[in-house]
């Protein structure tokens, strides 16, 4: 049977790159994201047979009231979703002192309260089937913290909180949950990401731009879902940061203070 997946931020990035990854491997794939015309140009790219198969859905995850009726859409267009892939997000670069409450709101509507939000929305789909799967693209900064970072930060360690609860109330409803938690990719989320006035930074971080391919971030993605892994680290060296966190936190705030982190 056809498997339906639903990727959020499918536009750019890790979104963009699971998209293509999942519609490669045959699966009937939606696509969401703010702009319309991105989506279509990625789904021009997907094989023949894919292409036929995708549907659209553009959404903004910084209108959580919008998201029920995109559910409804959804199903309505393509009867049923397996597996919703949150990657949909931005980031922030600025230090906690000289970032606007307004902006750690901004990043905490559309990092967690959207991604909670159309959660929610589509749960009940997955409880009535007794099956389904959230992928949720959190960071490594979901697991420990970098200093610039202090709004994004907060909100992917919310996710983790929210999704942890939701795995264990769920569990026999059969809805299971991939939390991916990725370090240095080469996307653009440090160009878009915001600073202390909201405003975007609009450069390359020099981590950021030597990081994995996206495409190789959603394959080892893929991978884990394929087995069924509760949490998947994907990155280089920095995912060391999130063993020392767990056995030698004070040795990773040292650490952190003088580290380049972008």
């Amino acid at each position: 049977m056809e498997q339906v997946v639903w990727v959020t931020g499918a536009s750019s990035g890790i979104g963009r790159a699971a998209a293509q990854h999942w519609a490669a491997r045959g699966a009937r794939v939606v696509l969401s994201a703010r702009n319309r015309a991105a989506l279509e140009a990625v789904v021009a790219g997907f094989p023949p047979a894919a292409r036929e198969r995708a549907h659209i859905e553009v959404l903004d995850l910084a209108a959580s009231a919008t998201l029920p009726a995109a559910v409804d859409r959804v199903l309505a267009a393509v009867g049923s979703v397996d597996i919703l892939v949150h990657c949909g997000g931005i980031s922030q670069r600025s230090r906690a002192i000289e970032t606007s409450l307004d902006v750690d709101r901004h990043v905490m509507e559309v990092d967690y309260f959207g991604t909670v939000a159309l959660t929610k929305a589509l749960l009940p789909h997955f409880v009535a089937r007794q099956a389904g799967r959230f992928v949720v693209v959190t960071s490594l900064m979901g697991l420990f913290s970098s200093p610039l970072r202090s709004g994004y930060c907060g909100a992917k360690h919310a996710l983790h909180g929210f999704f942890e609860a939701l795995r264990a109330e769920h569990h026999a409803d059969g809805i299971r949950i991939t939390l991916v938690c990725p370090g240095f990719i080469h996307t653009d989320i440090s160009r878009n990401a915001v600073v202390g006035d909201g405003s975007k930074q609009g450069t390359m971080d020099e981590k950021t731009g030597q990081g994995l391919s996206p495409e190789v971030c959603a394959a080892r993605m893929v991978r884990a879902v394929e087995r069924d892994r509760a949490l998947v680290l994907i990155g280089r060296s920095e995912r060391l940061g999130a063993y020392l966190h767990r056995f030698f936190p004070g040795l990773l705030r040292r650490m952190i203070r003088t580290a380049a982190v972008t």
